[in-house]
């Protein structure tokens, strides 16, 4: 084992040699799930949070989006951020871009890259946009057929299943019209920050739902919709951001019910960078009930959320995660489980919100934890040179354990994230530990090198 104390900055940018266009690579097993990589061609990991402000509109849009939030998620190791963007900002009149709102995405990227973080643009809707007192596709793409739509303000996702509402999303999906305008939207967007270094991905759609038809019940219509609609639309859009970005990786999700652990039903996208994104939400915890270990929840969920990635070999990231009460009696466990399911199969996660004060926030006013959520803020591996082995944080003893094969070309360097704390870390095998400041730690191993990594709270 070799330690060292060495000034990490120019060997470390020395060291990190591009090996061309970044792509999924499994970890051996040809039964694996592929992980995420980079440009170096290391095998990542990202874990954040979701960055939003759906308040704001017009000239107020993002305007709740601070520096704060990148300089706090990445003093508490975070290194990702899905940033919520709204079509109904970008295009409020059919064919009229906002400059305005894309130099405020520009904004929050500078300070995403200042803070080295990556972030994911997910083109965000709920219950599909403002025609329905919400944000994401505009008024003028919202068509209804005059269905009806009653309001449910007690139970707002109720509110997907409103005849018009689910008339909506069949005319996205069909109307030739609307599919050209929103690829139209995915070109402009993808055009604008292709070359902008904190973008690491597009998620073409939040949560997608769509028209049940007569007789179907919920995991039929979520399969067929997916099968049928989404894959399409997905191949459509992808091809979208192609025409204007050959490199960034392209992130597509299934409909809400895989929550429930209902398999998805998309078929192939065919597009060489595309990542598995589902939302991680049991319905029971959302409407305010505890965890209850005994039922088998993250079993079973992650029992359906891995079908597809091991099928169509794709990494998955999980795009949204976490309770709305936090501070029921057994969330200290779920937290814990659900960090160690998310860590078996994904390459990184995203907690849904990274704002200032009470629900889903993740810190208050202060900027602290809120209740359990600190159980977020582990060692990990940023970005790994090689193959891993194995990756493992146990949370009764504190440690962090990485096992790696390093790449025989490329960069050699593998990064560590660690939380704020006093952590001590070692390498084994032909590997120096390059130590930069207290958030951070580099590995540098010889080509070919099994390696074994340990991080430890002294």
């Amino acid at each position: 084992m070799l330690r060292t104390t060495l000034a990490a900055g120019a060997v470390v940018a020395a060291l990190l040699a591009p090996t061309g266009a970044a792509h999924a690579e499994s970890t051996g097993d040809p039964g694996d799930i592929p992980v995420l990589t980079d440009e170096h061609g290391r095998a990542l990991t990202l874990r954040g949070w979701n960055v939003e402000d759906k308040a704001g509109r017009g000239d107020q849009a993002l305007n709740a989006v601070t520096e704060r939030h990148f300089r706090d998620m990445r003093a508490k190791g975070f290194n990702f951020a899905r940033l919520l963007v709204f079509w109904d900002d970008l295009e409020p009149q059919r064919g009229r871009y906002s400059e305005t709102y894309l130099r405020r995405i520009e904004r929050v990227l500078d300070w995403a890259e200042k803070y080295d973080v990556h972030v994911l643009i997910d083109a965000h809707q709920d219950v599909f946009g403002p025609a329905f007192g919400h944000r994401g596709v505009p008024e003028w793409a919202t068509r209804t057929d005059g269905l009806p739509f009653t309001p449910h303000p007690d139970d707002w996702f109720a509110e997907y299943f409103e005849p018009a509402v689910q008339r909506a999303f069949t005319h996205l999906y069909e109307d030739e019209d609307l599919r050209r305008a929103q690829a139209r939207m995915w070109r402009v967007l993808a055009d604008r920050f292709e070359d902008h270094p904190a973008v690491l991905g597009y998620d073409l759609i939040n949560e997608p739902m769509g028209e049940l038809g007569e007789g179907e019940d919920l995991p039929t219509a979520a399969r067929r919709i997916e099968r049928e609609q989404l894959t399409p639309m997905y191949n459509r859009l992808a091809d979208a951001v192609r025409s204007v970005d050959r490199d960034t990786w392209v992130f597509v999700e299934p409909t809400p019910i895989v929550g429930e652990g209902v398999p998805t039903g998309l078929g192939r996208i065919d597009d060489p960078k595309i990542v598995y994104a589902p939302h991680f939400y049991n319905t029971a915890m959302e409407a305010g009930a505890d965890y209850d270990p005994a039922a088998g929840w993250i079993e079973s969920y992650e029992q359906a959320v891995t079908q597809y990635p091991k099928e169509y070999k794709v990494p998955v990231v999980v795009g949204e995660w976490g309770p709305l009460n936090n501070a029921l009696p057994n969330m200290n466990r779920f937290y814990r489980d659900a960090m160690a399911s998310l860590g078996r199969y994904g390459s990184g996660w995203a907690g849904y919100v990274w704002c200032y004060g009470g629900g889903y926030c993740a810190v208050d006013g202060a900027g602290t934890f809120r209740t359990n959520k600190e159980l977020t803020a582990q060692p990990y591996a940023e970005a790994v040179a090689g193959a891993v082995r194995s990756s493992a944080y146990d949370s009764g003893s504190g440690v962090y354990r990485l096992e790696y094969d390093s790449g025989r070309r490329g960069s050699r360097v593998t990064e560590l994230s660690l939380p704020p704390g006093n952590w001590q870390v070692a390498a084994r095998g032909k590997a120096v530990v390059l130590r930069k400041d207290a958030g951070r730690a580099w590995v540098v191993a010889a080509p070919g090198a099994r390696v074994t990594v340990t991080v430890t709270r002294r």
